[in-house]
């Protein structure tokens, strides 16, 4: 391992990009889950979208604290590490599919 490197950016370093959010992005406050798996987000004006619309929504500045992330091919979104816990989407609650 490099001896430079800087441990506090790794998370941040696993990201694909980092969309830069406008002046009224929205924040996710809750995750849509189906059968454990997150499906989908709720976003802070009550609207929900699946998840490909999120990434959709990031990439044009139109939800905040996140970045995009790729697993096995897909994209996803991952909060953006800072001081806080709270707004981790693992620590948001969680809806299911058929609560909407």
């Amino acid at each position: 391992m490099e001896k430079n490197m800087n441990m506090t950016n790794l998370p941040m370093q696993t990201l694909k990009d980092i969309p830069q959010p406008k002046s009224d992005a929205k924040s996710i406050v809750a995750l849509v889950k189906e059968n454990g798996r997150t499906t989908g987000y709720q976003l802070s004006d009550g609207r929900i979208v699946d998840k490909q619309q999120g990434v959709q929504l990031a990439k044009q500045g139109e939800i905040k604290g996140v970045g995009i992330g790729v697993r096995n091919g897909n994209e996803y979104l991952k909060s953006l590490p800072d001081d806080s816990e709270n707004n981790n989407l693992g620590s948001l609650p969680s809806i299911s599919k058929q609560a909407y």
